[in-house]
Formats: C-alpha cells, sequence, structure tokens
C-alpha cells in the first residue's frame, strides 16, 4: 500500500510538474505583508528599545567616566591636603622644639639665678655666724683674760705656774662650750 500511494503521489506530481504562479505570487504577497508586520510591530519597537539601550549604556559609560574624572581629582585634592597637613604638622613640631630650648634655657637661667642667691644667701650667713662666733670667742677670751689676771693678781705665779693656769682656764672654756 504504501507503494500504490507512492506511486500515486508521483504520478500527481508529474501531471503537476509545471510551475504555479498563482501559489508562488500569493506566498509572495503574504510574505511581504508578513515583513512589513514585522516591520512595524517587531523591528520597529525591537529596534527603538535597541536605541535606548545603547543610548543607557553610553550614558552609563559617560557617568563613569566623569565618576572616574571627578574621583582622580578627588584623590589629587586629599593627597594635596594631605601634604598640606604633614608640612603643617611639621612646622609645629619645629615650633614646638624650638619653644621647648626657649623654655629650657629661661628654667636653666632661673635655676642658675636661683642657685647664685641661695650661694650668696649660704655666704652671707655663713659670714654673720662666723661674726657671731668670733665675738662669742672674744667674749670667752676677755672673760679668761679678766679671770686669768684675777688670778695673777691674786697669787704670784712663776712662768711655768701661768702656762699651767692658762692650759688649765683653756680646757673649762672649751669644756663649758
Amino acid at each position: 500500500m504504501l507503494t500504490n500511494s507512492f506511486v500515486l503521489g508521483s504520478a500527481e506530481a508529474a501531471a503537476h510538474s509545471g510551475v504555479n504562479w498563482g501559489d508562488i505570487i500569493f506566498q509572495l504577497v503574504m510574505f511581504i505583508i508578513l515583513m512589513v508586520l514585522l516591520k512595524i510591530f517587531a523591528w520597529g519597537p525591537l529596534m527603538g528599545i535597541m536605541k535606548q539601550r545603547e543610548e543607557h549604556v553610553a550614558g552609563e559609560i559617560s557617568a563613569a567616566e566623569q565618576s572616574r574624572v571627578e574621583a582622580k581629582k578627588l584623590l589629587e585634592e586629599q593627597r594635596s591636603l594631605l601634604k598640606e597637613a604633614r608640612s603643617e604638622a611639621q612646622v609645629l613640631i619645629e615650633n614646638a622644639k624650638k619653644q621647648g630650648d626657649i623654655q629650657r634655657e629661661e628654667i636653666i637661667a632661673v635655676a642658675r639665678t636661683e642657685a647664685d642667691r641661695i650661694k650668696e644667701s649660704a655666704k652671707l650667713e655663713i659670714e654673720q655666724q662666723k661674726e657671731k662666733a668670733v665675738a662669742a670667742i672674744r667674749e670667752q677670751v676677755a672673760s679668761l683674760s679678766v679671770l686669768i689676771a684675777s688670778k695673777v693678781i691674786e697669787k704670784e705665779l712663776n712662768a711655768a705656774d701661768q702656762d699651767k693656769l692658762i692650759n688649765e682656764y683653756i680646757q673649762e672654756a672649751g669644756e663649758k662650750r
């Protein structure tokens, strides 16, 4: 049966071996109508969407480039500000060192002045104490001299007795002190 239908189909095909211009024109017209409809309803909007997408991508690229340029500019500004801050910090450090040196010199000068004043005060006090001691010794020598003179007057002594008497009084004066 298969062979029969194949043979029948071949026979009909042989009978219709001529070109059917009506079908070709109909299919050509339908193809053109389909192409026009596709251009109007599909290709036009699709191209519009593609154009919008292209513009959007171009805008994004331009915005990214502008952002990059701005970021680079800000980076340069930050670097210059950092450099300025470092130089200002260096100036402040140098000023602080100079101020510290000045204060150190002032403190040293004040300390030397104070040391000289204390030294002079101590010398003055030593001198006063020395004068008091000398005055006290003079009083003791005077009282001893009077005492010795009174003892000598009381008794006549030879030179050895006088030396012995003087040494005794000097020892007494030393013990009283």
